[in-house]
């Protein structure tokens, strides 16, 4: 009597019919992560020169709303003739505003060039996502997913310091002008699938884009000035982005329906708790234990090393539920969290934070990937760039309002200098929060196509 084991078939991203999707793919995403990673880092020198401090948060919010309306947009146009538009104007588009900006004598000409690279950048995240759908079949997409997450490894690691480098030896303007040629690399799709375009008529797409990207913009920049008028305009955004989100998402979203509404709403609470948590961790090594900025950044670069690894062990696993990765990724970020919280008070082990935060990272690569496996699982061919779409404004607008939440928080019980009374009980609500999309996982499984 013989036994023989099936062995799962290996992922296959290099034949020949998938080697140029998978190549641009990694391009395209490396790009936007090397811009991501450069301007933050050079921002302060670029807006001294061009005499804009008092506009510093503009150059972000600009390109923040202008990359939520393009993923509407792009998620639209992709539903109704594939994904092959949007990768090919995307790129020039950001290309153009890569000039634009680097050339930039203003602060308007600045913004002109962000929003440019705002709409480029949202049209490509969401064709990729489209791309991925249409070219590789579901046992290869985990692989592709990871492929992604180790996209951003070299930018975390080499991004910050060759952006200061430039700034410092040469001029900020080469953050911008020493990635357009990189962009003419980004091969043209040819013998692409034919695509079905989506017959159904979505009302009001254009005007809630709009109504998404100013709502996001608002609520981001009452996060970055969380004090009396500036809190109106954040409120004002979050009574625009109501109406807007009624359109953008799928029906039950909010309510965490079983199937792709809740696959939705877990990715805004997988990235919310994360980025927020995230984003006061520099500010509580520095104001409260004395680290120098680059000693506080070193708990990132670790996040981004376990998010890649961990990205890379799911794609490994194919026979594992991706809706147990998602349970794990979200329980192993609230483990991570909750020991961040420990580093807030002035007797906090700091030096444990590079080791906790790459915690969290892992979990974050193994369910950020399985909840875009299972948003492509849960998509016709007609509707995944409006299922892409809502997958990103998910995660663009957890972390707004989340990391708005923590600013409120350190204005209102602390302050930027004494963050600890603010910075642990938020903490301790963001693990919370990643305890509830544990919770909710178990709803994933129920997710149909096109629910």
């Amino acid at each position: 009597m013989t036994t023989t084991s099936e062995t799962p078939a290996r992922s296959n991203l290099w034949t020949p019919e998938r080697r140029g999707p998978t190549l641009g793919i990694i391009l395209l995403v490396t790009l936007l992560a090397f811009e991501n990673m450069g301007v933050s880092t050079a921002m302060p020198r670029m807006v001294a020169e061009l005499d804009g401090n008092e506009l510093y948060a503009w150059p972000f919010l600009a390109f923040l709303a202008a990359s939520v309306v393009a993923t509407v947009l792009s998620g639209r146009l992709s539903d109704l003739r594939g994904p092959r538009p949007s990768l090919l104007v995307g790129p020039a588009l950001f290309l153009v505003g890569l000039i634009v900006a680097g050339l930039a004598q203003d602060m308007p000409q600045l913004l002109a060039g962000r929003v440019l690279q705002g709409i480029g950048g949202g049209a490509q995240v969401v064709a990729v996502y489209v791309l991925i759908g249409l070219v590789y079949p579901e046992r290869d997409r985990p692989a592709v997913f990871g492929l992604l997450a180790s996209a951003w490894v070299v930018p975390s690691l080499v991004g910050p310091a060759l952006s200061g480098w430039l700034t410092e030896a040469l001029s900020w303007r080469w953050v911008f002008l020493g990635l357009a040629p990189f962009v003419l690399l980004v091969p043209v799709l040819r013998n692409l699938p034919p695509h079905t375009p989506d017959r159904n008529t979505r009302r009001g797409l254009p005007l809630a884009a709009l109504g998404a990207g100013s709502g996001v913009a608002a609520v981001s920049w009452a996060a970055q000035h969380p004090t009396g008028l500036d809190l109106v305009i954040g409120l004002a955004g979050l009574v625009v982005l109501a109406p807007s989100l009624r359109v953008l998402l799928p029906r039950g979203t909010l309510t965490a329906r079983p199937g792709l509404p809740v696959t939705i709403l877990s990715r805004g609470l997988l990235a919310g708790s994360f980025f927020a948590v995230e984003a006061f961790i520099p500010l509580t090594l520095t104001s409260v234990h004395g680290y120098s900025a680059i000693a506080a950044g070193i708990p990132l670069t670790l996040s981004a090393l376990g998010w890649s690894t961990a990205a890379w062990w799911q794609s490994r696993k194919p026979e594992i539920p991706r809706e147990k990765l998602v349970r794990w990724g979200f329980a192993i970020n609230a483990a991570g969290i909750s020991g961040v919280t420990l580093i807030a008070p002035s007797w906090g082990p700091a030096w444990a934070t590079p080791v906790l935060w790459a915690v969290a990272g892992a979990g974050m690569g193994m369910a950020m990937s399985s909840l875009s496996v299972l948003t492509l699982g849960a998509s016709t061919e007609v509707d995944r760039g409006f299922n892409s779409s809502a997958l990103q404004i998910s995660d663009m607008l957890g972390s707004a309002l989340l990391v708005g939440l923590g600013g409120v928080l350190v204005t209102t019980f602390a302050s930027a200098a004494a963050p600890t009374a603010a910075v642990v009980p938020f903490d301790l609500l963001m693990a919370g929060v990643a305890v509830l999309g544990a919770v909710l996982a178990g709803r994933l499984g129920r997710a149909t196509l096109g629910s």
